[in-house]
């Protein structure tokens, strides 16, 4: 008998144990509510550390179609060989693009809040990033994962690079990440309104490979957290490329200037 009553026994206290457990979560929720991890307010129980208003604009942000070729707002029936519009023109050195949304609104605030010691938005955003890069139509391809390089200056003054982070929380079964891509000319901070030529100019000839890289043969996803006019993902491609990488896809936080060449 004492053994038929073992089971029920183990079960209600495994119960109790659930309700007390059910209960001082409740009380924490009372006493130490959850704030956004945005905009301060109270966070929602299953928005992810957000409050609905920021859940929300963060889905809005992270919704709709883009150009496969540059990242900007598309639909796929106004795409001609692959490009939109927008860059039909243009020349780009990296083979195609995955965002995870533009510029705007929560995720805009998430990024530069990152950028500034914000580092407990690095789960968030990292999952984000992932799953627009596991949607990706390049995923299956991807060798290498390269981080966009901070120069060492501003890497020593803001203690981490943020692509770095984010590539660090991206998930692929091969692919390993490879930071052989290195900033060697510190370049100028750019204002928004920059044109596509002035932030060229600025990055031009900005990067270079370690002597002993792995590029050759490989193809490599480029990883950043904001792309205006491509001037920067460009000219890492390029380097890359001269460095004997077979392809160079980007992946990036959110695509901004939508407007811009």
């Amino acid at each position: 008998m004492v053994g038929m009553r073992c089971p029920a026994i183990h079960l209600a206290l495994g119960q109790a144990k659930q309700l007390s457990r059910l209960a001082w979560q409740g009380l924490h929720q009372v006493l130490w509510p959850p704030v956004c991890l945005c905009c301060g307010g109270q966070a929602g129980p299953d928005n992810s550390g957000l409050c609905s208003g920021c859940w929300d604009q963060l889905l809005t942000s992270t919704s709709g179609e883009y150009c496969l070729r540059c990242g900007r707002d598309a639909s796929r029936y106004g795409l001609v060989d692959g490009a939109c519009p927008a860059c039909q023109a243009l020349e780009i050195h990296f083979d195609g693009i995955a965002r995870a949304g533009i510029y705007t609104e929560t995720l805009r605030q998430m990024i530069l809040m990152f950028k500034h010691d914000r580092t407990e938005l690095e789960a968030l955003l990292g999952s984000v990033a992932d799953a627009a890069f596991q949607g990706s139509p390049f995923y299956e391809q991807i060798e290498l994962l390269v981080p966009v390089p901070l120069h060492w200056t501003r890497r020593l003054a803001r203690g981490y690079n943020q692509s770095r982070r984010i590539t660090g929380r991206l998930r692929h079964p091969t692919a390993r990440i490879c930071p052989d891509l290195i900033r060697v000319r510190r370049t100028k901070a750019q204002p928004a309104a920059a044109t596509a030529a002035a932030r060229q100019r600025n990055v031009e000839g900005a990067f270079a490979v370690r002597p002993d890289h792995r590029y050759a043969g490989k193809t490599v996803c480029l990883v950043d957290d904001i792309k205006t006019t491509g001037a920067t993902l460009n000219e890492c491609a390029k380097t890359l490329k001269l460095a004997g990488a077979a392809r160079v896809y980007a992946l990036v936080l959110a695509v901004a200037g939508q407007d811009l060449g």
